[in-house]
């Protein structure tokens, strides 16, 4: 039984796709996508000089023009603050007089926290609008 080479650059896609499934590496599918472009130009009745050709056009064009994009794509997302992060510069509401010895409270993002002041000469009175500036332990630092 003769397999035709279409069938062959077909296994050898699969192939490819395998490692990009396993490693997430974004280069195997375009490799796989040029096989499936080999594929298509032996169903063609191309010869093989022609179908490597086919799939290493196609494979770099891929890598080429894809890799760029995807580069431009990951690198302009925001990134996401999450946890204390997200909480650093931030404002809150004082509710309990806050000075540097720590025993305020203040209204953060919905929660009550404590909070100190950042320098020790200051103190904020309840009502006040305050900028946290770190979270130290369960403590927001504010100004």
């Amino acid at each position: 039984m003769d397999i035709d080479a279409w069938v062959w650059w077909l296994i050898g896609a699969v192939g490819l796709g395998i490692p990009l499934v396993l490693t997430a590496m974004p280069e195997f599918g375009m490799f796989s996508v040029g096989a499936v472009a080999g594929a298509v130009t032996a169903a063609l009745g191309f010869g093989i000089v022609p179908q490597v050709l086919v799939f290493v056009v196609v494979s770099v064009a891929l890598i080429a023009v894809v890799r760029p994009i995807a580069a431009r794509h990951r690198d302009g997302r925001p990134q996401h603050a999450s946890g204390i992060d997200a909480l650093r510069g931030r404002q809150a509401v004082v509710l309990e007089r806050v000075d540097a010895g720590g025993g305020g409270r203040i209204k953060l993002a919905g929660e009550i926290w404590s909070a100190r002041t950042l320098d020790s000469d200051q103190t904020f009175e309840p009502g006040e609008q305050v900028d946290v500036v770190d979270i130290d332990g369960a403590t927001a630092v504010v100004m």
